[in-house]
């Protein structure tokens, strides 16, 4: 429960300077019209008539995510866990506050891949609801909740529930930037699987490590998201409304959906992975025959130059007439059955 009265009233969004602020209230599912100050929506604030908060705080610092804490009687543990972030996707209930931490994923555009190449940007988002209010905190890449808030707005009856709808849009808009992030690592997959087959040039594996490596970084963000999901949606929690929890419920689904794709793509990367280490073996072994039947051509030559540079005095063919053009005549023949041979044999 926030604590309302003067002294609350006395914190406003002139108190927090650089923190990134988007404050409304809101009553029977509409905004009051005009901006509120922190202040101004504390003293306005009345669950029991319909009305709550809902406060947007970016990046804000230990100070003033402090004093919006104090006003909203937030649990010291997760005022920790939403300043410093870095945080699981996981539910925890503080007396009658629920806190939702939740990873969002940024797709960032590349011409292709390298073994450099970061392919997703994480951030987090951090939202509390309690009675009467719904506090949210971002990080890093995390986006704005300016088109959240519009499409709430548009609909009176879904925000009318309070807090809960609050944190059912955002979850909702997390998961579903997780199945665009998925296709556009599937379009990366299937150009990279192209590429593996393709005649052209040889794969450096080492950028299907580092696709691996990013689509690990994106399942991280996502699986550990299902049991707080799961658990919204059960129908346990007194504070979600039987309308909100549906929709969680079809939240749920969806990152199901994304985390199964993304174990599908983990195995398609993986495919792709050892194919080309088994291209690269190949290659090797065929590098290495091409040398053997080089080596094999060559001996021949040797072997004969080698007997007759042995400078004996008794050797007939030293003195035989047509003795060098013969030699040169065996050489060549001798060549050229071991050249055949080895063709036959697709050695060379």
């Amino acid at each position: 429960m926030a604590k309302l009265g003067k002294d609350s009233g006395a914190h406003t969004a002139a108190d927090l300077p650089g923190a990134g602020i988007d404050g409304a209230l809101y009553e029977d599912g509409r905004r009051i019209p005009g901006r509120v100050d922190l202040g101004a929506i504390l003293d306005r604030m009345d669950p029991d008539v319909g009305r709550f908060a809902w406060i947007d705080l970016y990046e804000p610092s230990a100070e003033q995510h402090q004093r919006v804490a104090d006003a909203f009687d937030l649990h010291p543990l997760a005022v920790e866990d939403a300043v410093h972030a870095h945080q699981r996707p996981k539910l925890e209930r503080y007396g009658g506050t629920l806190f939702l931490v939740l990873k969002t994923i940024v797709y960032c555009d590349h011409e292709e891949i390298t073994s450099t190449s970061e392919i997703v940007d994480t951030g987090e988002i951090m939202v509390f609801a309690g009675s009467g209010f719904a506090l949210t905190v971002r990080h890093g890449s995390a986006p704005p909740l300016d088109d959240v808030r519009s499409q709430l707005e548009a609909d009176p009856h879904q925000l009318s529930h309070g807090p809960a709808a609050v944190l059912h849009a955002v979850a909702d808009m997390v998961v579903d930037r997780y199945l665009e992030v998925a296709d556009h690592f599937r379009t990366d997959i299937e150009n990279l699987e192209s590429e593996v087959f393709s005649p052209d040039k040889p794969m450096d594996p080492a950028r299907i490590y580092q696709l691996k490596r990013e689509l690990l970084e994106f399942r991280r963000a996502v699986a550990p998201l299902a049991g707080p999901l799961q658990r919204l949606g059960s129908g346990e929690l007194a504070d979600i409304p039987a309308d909100i929890t549906a929709y969680l419920r079809d939240v749920a689904d969806h990152q199901q959906r994304a985390g199964d794709t993304i174990n599908s793509l983990d195995e398609l990367i993986t495919g792709i992975l050892n194919a080309t280490i088994a291209q690269l073996s190949v290659q090797q072994n065929s590098d290495m025959r091409k040398i053997s039947a080089m080596a094999a051509l060559i001996a021949v030559p040797t072997l004969v130059v080698g007997i007759y540079g042995m400078n004996f005095d008794h050797m007939p063919e030293l003195t035989w007439r047509y003795g060098y053009p013969a030699v040169l005549t065996v050489i060549a023949v001798a060549c050229t059955l071991i050249y055949r041979t080895l063709r036959r044999n697709t050695w060379l």
